[in-house]
C-alpha cells in the first residue's frame, strides 16, 4: 500500500499491474490528488473501509478476486465514491456489465490521458454534488422538524405572556 499527500481529492488506485499502478499513482500525484494504491481486492476493501475516498479507479483483473465482485461488494456496502473501471479487456460487454453493477464510468487500457483526466474530474464533481445534496437534505429535515417545535413554543409563550 502506498500513499501520497495532496489536496484535490483522495483517489484509490486498485490494479495488480505494478508498473501501471505506479505510473497511475504518480500521475494522480502530479495532478495534485492524494492517492492510495492497492494491488488486490482484499487490500482495496480494507482501505475503502478505513479511508474516505472521493473516487476509486478499479481494474477488473485482480489476483485474489474479480474486479466485478469488488464493484458489487462496494455497491452492497453503499459506497458513495464514484468507481471508474479501468481494464485491459475493454469490451462493450464488460463496459455494460460494469455500468449495470454500479460503476460510474468505464475506461479501456491503454489510457487516453486527456479523456481520463476529464472522467476523473467529472467523478470528483459528482461525488461533491452527492455530498452537498446529503448536507442539504439534512438541513431540510432539521428545518421540517424544528419549525413545528418553534411554533409550539411560540403558542405556549404567547398563551403565558397574554394571560
Amino acid at each position: 500500500m502506498k500513499h501520497s499527500v495532496a489536496n484535490r481529492g483522495h483517489i484509490l488506485v486498485v490494479d495488480d499491474d505494478k508498473d501501471f499502478s505506479e505510473m497511475l499513482f504518480s500521475y494522480m500525484e502530479s495532478l495534485g490528488y492524494q492517492a492510495s494504491l492497492a494491488i488486490d481486492g482484499a487490500t482495496a476493501m480494507d482501505l475503502i473501509d478505513r479511508y474516505g475516498f472521493q473516487t476509486i479507479l478499479l481494474d477488473l483483473g485482480l489476483p485474489d478476486m474479480d474486479g466485478m465482485d469488488v464493484l458489487r461488494q462496494l455497491q452492497k456496502q453503499n459506497c458513495r465514491a464514484p468507481i471508474i473501471v479501468i481494464t485491459g479487456s475493454g469490451t462493450i460487454e464488460n463496459a455494460v456489465a460494469a455500468i449495470k453493477a454500479g460503476a460510474y464510468d468505464f475506461i479501456a487500457k491503454p489510457l487516453d490521458f486527456k479523456v481520463f483526466e476529464v472522467v476523473v474530474e467529472r467523478a470528483l464533481a459528482h461525488n461533491q454534488l452527492l455530498r452537498q445534496s446529503g448536507l442539504f437534505r439534512g438541513l431540510v429535515l432539521a428545518l421540517l422538524v424544528s419549525v413545528p417545535v418553534w411554533l409550539l413554543i411560540g403558542v405556549v409563550l404567547s398563551m403565558w405572556y397574554f394571560k
